[in-house]
């Protein structure tokens, strides 16, 4: 039986002041990360931070497309995507802010 894998898209803004899961824009999640995009450092700081925020260990993350631009798509195994949409969105304050402006 293989595992379950799910497909994320990423806008990164790298060199950022502090690194940081922002929000929605559009289809995509928008990071921040302090690191520059030099060497794949921003890469590998984008996989931390989803991996941290999203409780999964490093090695479940995959860059898959956009090693050289800001638009990327990750992805992730044994996690679904409602799961992932929970985890994120918590972290940003986003299901907070729509409880709240209600």
């Amino acid at each position: 039986m293989t595992a379950e894998t799910t497909r994320l898209r990423v806008r990164v803004s790298p060199g950022a002041g502090r690194t940081a899961l922002v929000g929605r824009q559009g289809d995509a999640w928008k990071v921040r990360v302090t690191e520059a995009p030099e060497r794949g450092r921003a890469n590998e700081a984008v996989l931390r931070l989803l991996a941290e925020t999203l409780a999964l260990p490093r090695t479940a993350l995959t860059l898959v497309s956009g090693h050289g631009g800001r638009e990327k798509i990750v992805e992730l195994t044994g996690v679904g995507p409602a799961l992932i949409e929970r985890r994120l969105a918590s972290a940003t304050g986003e299901d907070r802010g729509r409880r709240e402006r209600r």
